[in-house]
């Protein structure tokens, strides 16, 4: 029974719940997909909780919280928990059943937080190592959606507010995306090793958080304008400041053109960010190819997307979305499939990319 519900977690429900990630899933190496996927299903199941906006902030936080102890299997301040408390962390389970599941119109999502007891019992079935690190990154993961639920007001309130300085977003970034390139390069050296250089590790790691800031700018980027009418607005106020704008200012028609220079701005540091990415994945064997191929895939996207979003005239409207087509996704997918062992042809590829969107920036700002 156990071996059919992990089968079940990590399969059918895994690629329901997913979509994209679910291909990078299929082509990692078989030691790496259990505890990665396990840790996704546990923050996608948090992430649907701090989501669902029908429920109140404040108990959308308790259940945030409750979810959290439960995976690191503690009581509040990090005590073993009692036979009282390991009950009430099973009523919060019930909880979630009860309370978020029946919001959901993704009949995906609803089973997931259906199943999240079964989901802890994989978690336990992990060995020691692996347990602790998904522990990690779940905990960390659900930081940054506590944050959200703290900084910004209720999506039905009809305010917007943001984040404060750089700094802020900086570690936003970190707190929801940075992490997971840490978690990423740490079962790679668990599960595989000889993969990446032990005298590289310090700067895989530092590569690794680099690699996931980079794709949570794109995030952050092209669901601007969405966002904004939940009332979160991720572009730091003193940015915005010296843009001579507010975060009311981004909802308004036309104010697309008057924000673009800071979009530019942080382009070029998702940019940055992208290149250490590109360094990570060259440090990989060239003849690990499903290990490349999961970093391929997130940074062929994510620079492409800056790419329509720096065309993109009207990108703070949501209605404009700066969003790859299925054919778009194909053809990078068969491409990269073909290439992943050449760093010649990759390199290339990159220069081109990465020189088409600074050469866009640039025309545009001359003009």
């Amino acid at each position: 029974m156990q071996n059919s519900n992990r089968a079940f977690l990590l399969g059918p429900l895994l690629k329901g719940v997913s979509r994209s990630f679910y291909l990078t899933m299929r082509v990692l190496p078989a030691g790496m997909r259990d505890p990665v996927g396990e840790a996704y299903l546990l923050a996608r199941a948090a992430d649907t909780i701090a989501d669902t906006s029908l429920i109140p902030p404040p108990q959308r936080l308790a259940l945030l919280l409750a979810l959290r102890e439960r995976v690191n299997g503690t009581a509040p301040g990090g005590a073993s928990p009692s036979t009282s408390q390991a009950a009430a962390h099973d009523d919060a389970l019930q909880r979630i059943a009860g309370e978020v599941a029946g919001q959901q119109t993704q009949s995906d999502e609803k089973l997931l937080l259906e199943s999240l007891g079964g989901a802890l019992d994989v978690l336990a079935q992990l060995d020691d190592a692996d347990r602790t690190a998904v522990r990690e990154i779940v905990t960390t993961l659900t930081e940054g959606m506590e944050f959200d639920l703290n900084t910004f007001p209720d999506e039905r309130s009809g305010k917007v507010a943001a984040l404060g300085t750089w700094d802020a977003l900086d570690r936003y970034t970190y707190l929801v995306a940075g992490c997971v390139g840490e978690f990423w390069t740490r079962m790679t050296y668990m599960h595989l090793p000889g993969t990446l250089a032990p005298a590289l590790r310090e700067t895989m790691y530092q590569r690794g958080v680099r690699f996931g800031k980079a794709l949570q700018m794109v995030n952050v980027l092209r669901d601007c304008g969405k966002d904004l009418r939940i009332g979160r607005c991720y572009l730091p106020a003193t940015m915005l400041a010296q843009a001579g704008l507010t975060p009311e200012d981004l909802l308004h028609p036309g104010t697309s053109a008057r924000a673009r220079p800071l979009m530019f701005g942080l382009v070029r540091i998702a940019l940055d960010h992208f290149r250490a990415a590109i360094d990570y994945t060259f440090a990989l064997p060239r003849l690990s190819v499903r290990l490349r191929l999961a970093c391929l895939w997130p940074i062929l996207i994510g620079l492409e997307t800056l790419e329509l979003l720096v065309g993109n005239e009207d990108w703070l409207d949501p209605a404009r979305p700066s969003k790859l087509t299925r054919n778009d996704v194909y053809r990078i997918l068969a491409c990269s499939t073909l290439m992943a062992p050449s760093n010649a042809l990759l390199d290339m590829w990159f220069k081109r990319l990465l020189a088409r969107i600074e050469t866009r920036i640039a025309a545009i700002e001359k003009a």
